[in-house]
């Protein structure tokens, strides 16, 4: 294979890594995707064959996991670019901050050793809104990829903990190393929009719990929402366009929601499934007395206080993005493929 146009990217069978690799197909690439075990390889030929990619020559596998180096090495040779979308997976509640934090950090320093070690030209790593502006409360300005999460506030959840110490990690990675190894990251906030199959993204909670009458009544939380198809697109360019080296891209539709204007819209758009869906507003101050007993009403308060006027201007001004759906398209986009591959009745 030529090395120009080989891109390895990590875990082939998730929610990102699935729309990255048909997404770099479609655009003429070769491309390598790590999977934890040889069962995933047929999930991901299948999946991309629905979708209209009837050749598979320019697709090759490897297995390789995070927590190991095994075929690391032999993954990353001859690929000019990596793409780190796979985080560590945890099949049980991690007993300690450590057991979960440590996993995270070791496993992108992994993939930059290996990639420095065997040539690579760029790693794009997905990190996250919660490494950028989780801490972020001032309302009176954007946040922007200048900010970063403050690691010690109080009700910051383990999963945004992990991901800016990994990022962080990263960073410092790079600016110590020997080699000429170039690295972005993306950033995206609540990822929603169309599925290639039934493997969604965990911010499809958000629409569960409205779907399937959880929410009793809804907080007026406020959210910011982007389309899957806009993350692969944007991993694409900041591997690509030469500007990207060095930094890092909010991954946001223009503008902001709310769980309540989500609810709205459903109910307005998509009544068959709306049946569930709460109409009573959950007021701040009864989620201020929960948060002192329950640690996911302590989390929701938390982020009600986030700053949502998020910045997408420098994706936009460096790597010539254009949001592909609008807010509301992209949540019904969700909800539709939740209503296609039985997550929600309809």
């Amino acid at each position: 294979m030529n090395k120009k146009e080989t891109v390895l990217v990590t875990g082939g069978t998730g929610f990102v890594g699935l729309r990255v690799i048909l997404q770099l197909l479609e655009k003429g690439y070769a491309v390598r995707t790590t999977v934890r075990n040889t069962k995933g390889i047929d999930q991901i030929k299948e999946t991309l064959k629905a979708h209209g990619l009837l050749s598979m020559d320019k697709l090759s596998f490897i297995e390789a996991e995070l927590t190991q180096d095994t075929n690391w090495a032999k993954a990353m040779q001859d690929c000019q670019y990596v793409l780190s979308i796979a985080s560590p997976v945890f099949f049980d509640k991690p007993k300690s901050e450590e057991e979960a934090i440590r996993p995270a950090v070791e496993g992108i320093l992994r993939i930059l050793k290996f990639a420095e070690q065997t040539g690579v030209k760029r790693v794009v790593m997905t990190s996250n809104f919660g490494a950028v502006g989780f801490t972020q409360t001032d309302k009176t300005r954007e946040t922007t990829e200048e900010d970063w999460t403050n690691t010690e506030a109080k009700g910051l959840s383990l999963y945004e903990k992990s991901k800016t110490l990994a990022e962080k990690a990263a960073w410092e990675y790079v600016k110590n190393q020997s080699g000429n190894l170039e690295f972005a990251t993306i950033n995206p906030v609540a990822i929603l929009g169309p599925s290639l199959n039934n493997h969604v993204s965990g911010s499809f909670i958000l629409l569960k719990l409205l779907l399937n009458g959880t929410l009793k009544a809804i907080p007026d939380l406020p959210l910011n929402i982007v389309d899957i198809r806009d993350v692969a697109e944007l991993h694409i360019l900041a591997m690509e366009n030469p500007q990207a080296k060095g930094q890092r891209f909010i991954a946001t539709a223009d503008g902001q929601t709310s769980l309540r204007e989500m609810a709205q819209l459903i109910r307005d758009k998509r009544p068959e499934v709306a049946q569930n869906v709460a109409e009573r507003k959950l007021p701040v101050w009864i989620l201020k007395i929960a948060s002192l007993f329950n640690h996911q009403a302590e989390e929701s308060l938390f982020m009600s206080k986030m700053n949502r006027n998020v910045s997408n201007s420098k994706a936009k001004e460096i790597l010539g993005w254009k949001p592909i759906a609008s807010q509301e398209e992209t949540i019904l986009a969700a909800v539709d493929t939740m209503i296609a591959h039985n997550l929600i009745k309809a």
